[in-house]
Formats: structure tokens, sequence, C-alpha cells
């Protein structure tokens, strides 16, 4: 008998890639003689490159060089090549239920809410009041697994032994002995953004209260770091820009607190099941895109308004910038204390 071979395909963001590995656990317990893979953005490769439960990662460079209908071919000869007998399109795109059609595939599962959902041959109904991490199990359905325990229904990102080596080093260099304080205030959208002055100031303060505090951050977040570390008056250490994808998710794990917005460190962080305070500006974790972590507590303002969009946006709708502005900084070192205290 033929062993089947499972691709799971995210290409979504980051943080979509995250809630999704408890996905590939579930179906790796469930259907441990598979053959599973999993196809997401290059951006997202370095999350799930040492995962134990995949057999392979496959790219889809939808932005880059497979963007466009030549890109779209090659994604089909990919998929092809790829030999997969079972695709569950963790996400509701148009051109990954074309590909996969295209590709013939023979079983191809999605969300019956999706666009082109009739392309599927089987369809899942998303729940829509849950966390997505729970809406992405659904996908599950046609397997007829059993429901998730605690810890397979977990995010994961795995890091290899050098990584963490890596980050430990850094940190001895850079922290010391001080407990270390992650601040991440980059997000991909401007209103889910607590305001740099904001992050400034927690940072005096966390460092008044013993920390080592240190900026991180993507490459297109340099600015924004930068802007932090300036007015945080030599409070903080800034490393925006200035680590891989991995190394950001190793020193995450290895922080005493993570203090971000509604982003992708949020969901690193809740991978690595650490104390973190997540700001949650534009957007709502009603949503179903909270932090996951055992020791993670929200900071919001209740308003009317919330959520403005599904991601936040460039401009507050109001003119305002409320949800941004009124989350208080002593709010969130109040929040920082107790997750510090909460037991794991």
């Amino acid at each position: 008998m033929t062993r089947d071979r499972i691709l799971l395909v995210q290409t979504g963001f980051l943080g979509d890639i995250i809630l999704t590995t408890p996905l590939v656990a579930a179906l790796r317990r469930a259907r441990p003689d598979t053959e599973l893979w999993m196809m997401v953005t290059p951006a997202g490769a370095p999350l799930v490159a040492a995962h134990p439960d995949l057999d392979g990662v496959l790219v889809d460079d939808k932005r880059g060089a497979d963007r466009g209908i030549a890109g779209f071919a090659r994604l089909v000869r990919k998929l092809r090549r790829a030999d997969v007998t079972i695709a569950i399109a963790a996400h509701k795109s148009v051109r990954t239920a074309l590909g996969l059609r295209a590709a013939g595939i023979p079983r191809r599962i999605g969300f019956a809410s999706a666009p082109a959902a009739a392309l599927y041959s089987e369809r899942v109904v998303r729940p829509a009041a849950v966390h997505d991490r729970d809406r992405l199990l659904a996908l599950l359905a046609p397997f007829a697994i059993a429901a998730v325990d605690a810890e397979t229904a977990h995010p994961r990102v795995a890091l290899d032994t050098a990584t963490r080596g890596r980050a430990r080093a850094l940190l001895a260099a850079r922290v010391g002995g001080l407990p270390l304080a992650a601040l991440c205030p980059g997000s991909a959208w401007r209103t889910k953004r607590w305001p740099p002055r904001a992050f400034a100031a927690l940072a005096r303060a966390l460092a008044a209260d013993g920390y080592g505090c240190l900026l991180l951050g993507s490459p297109d977040e340099r600015g924004l770091t930068a802007e932090v570390h300036a007015a945080a008056g030599g409070a903080t250490i800034d490393l925006g820009g200035a680590t891989d994808l991995p190394l950001l998710a190793a020193l995450l794990a290895e922080a005493a607190v993570v203090v971000s917005n509604d982003s992708a460190p949020m969901h690193l962080a809740s991978a690595a099941d650490v104390p973190q305070v997540a700001v949650f500006c534009a957007t709502t974790p009603g949503q179903g895109y909270g932090p996951l972590g055992r020791r993670a507590e929200v900071v919001e303002r209740d308003l009317a308004c919330r959520p403005c969009g599904r991601h936040g946006g460039a401009r507050c709708p109001r003119g305002t910038d409320d949800c941004m502005e009124l989350v208080t900084v002593d709010e969130v070192r109040a929040a920082v204390a107790r997750v510090r205290t909460r037991a794991a």
C-alpha cells in the first residue's frame, strides 16, 4: 500500500504559521506512519525547518519569484514533483486552492468559507468564536481525530542547539546576569503599535526594577527600535533588525518577560511559553489571535470602536489613536510584575 504524503499549506503571516504548528503535531500523533510536509513562505521557513514532526518543507515565494502567472506555473510543477496525496489548506487563499487543484492532488481539504472552496474535495466548517489555533485544528475533522490534548495543542517553534547557544552567548555579553525583558515595539500595522515613547518609558521603569531591557524587531523596524532606544536614554540594548528569525525566537525563549504588541513576537513568546504581556491597540483578542502562553496577560483599553478592522491599519478611523494612547505605562508595568509571579 502506498504511503500517504500529507502537505499542510500555510503561506500566511508568521503568526499564522506559528498557530498552525499544533495542527502539525496533531497530524503526526494521529498518523505516525504518514509522510508529513509543510509549505510556507520564505520568511516563515526558518520557523518550521527544524520541526521534529515534519519530514520536509516546501517554499512558495508568492510575493517574489513565484508571483504572477509564470510563478504560479512553477508552484504547480513543485506540487506535482512533491507527489502529494493529501493537501490541507490552512488559510483561505484562492491561489492555494487553484494550485492544489491544478497539481492534481487527489484529496484536498480546506475551509468551506474560503472564496475558492469549490476547488476542495472536502470542506470543513471554520469555527467562529474560538482562537485561530482552534479554527485551524478544525481541519482535523476529515481524519476523525479525537480531541487534541493541551500539550499537542500548544504552538511550537523548534530551535536547534546552535541557535540556542548563539542566543545565550549574546545575552551573556550584552545583558549579563540580569533578568531579560524583551521589548518588541513593532507590528505590521501602525494602529497595532503602542507608541514608541510608551515603550521607552516602560524600558526606563523596568530597568529601575532590575531588568536588562533588549529591543527586538525585524529589519524594517530598525527605525522604530532606534526611536525607542533614543527616548529610553540608555535603558535599552537595541538589536532591532540585527537578528535572524531563529535567533529572535531563541532570545525570546530566554526572556524573563516579553512585552509586545499584537504581532509575530507575541506568538513566538506564546510558543516559548515564557511570561508575556501583549498590548492590544486597534485589534482585540476576541478576533482569535490573542496570546496562548500559560503566563500571558493582555493590556488593552475597552473602546466601542475596537476592533476597527481585521488587522488594524495605517491610521485611526476616528483620528484619535485612543486605543494606542490610553494604555498607560503603569498598567503594563503592573502586568509584567503579575506574569512574572504566575506559576507555569
